[in-house]
């Protein structure tokens, strides 16, 4: 038995054509969502890159204990207990934030990784001359990573020369090379379509439009000032990325009719988040409320046990559940501290493994869905607080916490899942801003695109159980039943179902 979990960044579920998009060129979704389950109530868990991928390697959520910050050393990893069980597993990826210092131990537990580098701005090749970009729409200082980006953009000249592509070829290599072997699991992870949208031009003319506007792929995470024009240009600029991940899919695809994979081959087509592109008056991610835009996501499984294609599936999944999945698709146990289930049963039968799904990012709305109503829960009180780091690892994204910081951390007993080790507790100084945390309540099913919370007092009263129930489970830390103004209830014990 094989598995390749086939990752994509920033892949927008309304943007795809399985999910009833009409006007971009996704043939090759389409193609996909023929060979496999669809899953209509997938959604993220831990927001955003690096807290998505902790997700991954451990079946738990990390946004109610962490932010952005890399494996523990407690943490159980999938690709590390395939490996112990002989399992062969690989990374081949793109994503630059694998080797900062939030994501430094990840690529570790694998038992080979391919780095492919020059994606946004991974500080790849060394110009101390700075280079010289086209007038952007927003003002960007031309320091860090977007001088950086602009030096490596400049080595993307064919669209071989796409990091994309090259991480497509060396996961193709490595298909090809392996395909005849038994026991193995890739993970072929690509950082597009997240921005800058840049793609090479044979894409960009799917889409044809007018537009004499300055130069503009990559929106600022802030609320939209940009025109409608400009707002319509970056959608149709994501568009063509989105069409450049279609294309190298296909290859993929094309790789397992050839070499007959299907027959003892999982394959596990996700992403970490969505995207928003002028929704609501917002771009991005991470600064605002987790509209559908961003939390509801796209996902494809084939299961070559139960060959259920061309199905959709109605179920509440999340992220969490691929470790289980694939731990148990190898015959190996799902440790204790996993909370996600193994999706086995529902991929073959739509047999749901749970009633309510949390999501969020560390010191923003904690969020609960039931696949109808989107409850998000924003803090008491206005300073956001209180609010804490927990780790043994206390770096950020790209630093290490400051000697400050952590002169006001303190030694905090074990969690359950640390397994018997203490860890720092670390205060956050400053939490988000609270006009962005009002607790809103959706009923998706009337208002899919989530244009009005409405007032339910039953409705939010069952979300808010079932909120706190979930929280219990992932052992939430207490104060931040104190930050939402919640009450701290027992944690229930997790029931799992029995595939897994």
């Amino acid at each position: 038995m094989k598995a390749v979990m086939l990752m994509f960044d920033t892949l927008n579920r309304r943007m795809l054509s399985p999910y009833g998009c009409d006007w971009t060129h996704t043939p090759n979704f389409r193609r996909l969502a023929e060979r496999t389950a669809v899953f209509d109530q997938a959604y993220v868990g831990s927001m955003p890159c690096m807290p998505a991928r902790r997700e991954l390697h451990t079946g738990r959520h990390n946004f109610l204990h962490r932010s952005w910050g890399p494996i523990e050393p407690f943490d159980d990893s999938m690709p590390e207990l395939l490996k112990r069980h002989g399992v062969y597993s690989h990374l081949v990826t793109d994503h630059q934030h694998y080797w900062e210092d939030g994501g430094a131990t990840y690529h570790t537990r694998y038992s080979s990784f391919e780095l492919i580098r020059g994606q946004e701005g991974d500080p790849w090749k060394g110009h101390v001359k700075d280079p010289v970009p086209p007038e952007t729409v927003t003002t960007r200082p031309l320091q860090g990573m977007f001088r950086q980006d602009w030096i490596n953009r400049q080595y993307c000249r064919q669209e071989e020369d796409f990091p994309q592509a090259k991480t497509f070829a060396a996961g193709l290599e490595f298909i090809r090379r392996n395909h005849g072997e038994d026991r193995w699991f890739l993970q072929l992870e690509t950082f597009d379509p997240h921005e800058p949208f840049h793609a090479p031009e044979k894409y960009r003319e799917l889409y044809p439009h007018t537009y004499e506007g300055k130069h503009f792929d990559w929106p600022m995470y802030r609320r939209v000032t940009e025109t409608q024009e400009e707002i319509d240009h970056v959608r149709l600029e994501y568009a063509a990325l989105l069409s450049m991940c279609d294309a190298y899919l296909g290859k993929v695809l094309d790789v397992m009719d050839e070499l007959g994979m299907w027959e003892d081959t999982m394959l596990i087509v996700n992403t970490d988040h969505g995207f928003l592109l002028g929704e609501h008056d917002w771009w991005a991610k991470s600064n605002m409320p987790f509209y559908n835009e961003i939390a509801h996501m796209p996902l494809f499984i084939w299961d070559p046990r139960t060959q259920a294609s061309g199905v959709r599936r109605s179920s509440l999944v999340q992220n969490v559940d691929l470790a289980p999945t694939l731990l148990r698709y190898f015959g190996i146990e799902v440790p204790p501290d996993m909370t996600g289930h193994c999706l086995q049963q529902t991929i073959a039968q739509d047999v749901p493994v749970r009633e309510a799904a949390i999501f969020g990012i560390h010191g923003g709305h904690v969020n609960c869905t039931d696949g109808r109503y989107v409850y998000m829960r924003g803090p008491a009180s206005s300073d956001n607080r209180p609010l804490y780091n927990y780790t043994l690892m206390p770096t950020r994204m790209r630093s290490r916490f400051e000697v400050a910081e952590l002169r006001s951390s303190q030694l905090h007993e074990p969690f359950a899942f640390t397994k018997g080790v203490p860890v720092l507790q670390i205060p956050v100084a400053h939490g988000k801003p609270i006009d962005d945390l009002r607790t809103m309540l959706f009923d998706v099913e009337q208002d899919p695109q989530q244009l009005e919370p409405i007032t339910d007092p039953d409705a939010e009263e069952r979300m808010l159980k079932l909120l706190q129930e979930v929280m219990a489970r992932e052992e939430a830390p207490a104060e931040q039943y104190i930050r939402l103004g919640l009450e701290q209830h027992a944690a229930v014990p997790l029931a799992r179902n029995e595939s897994e």
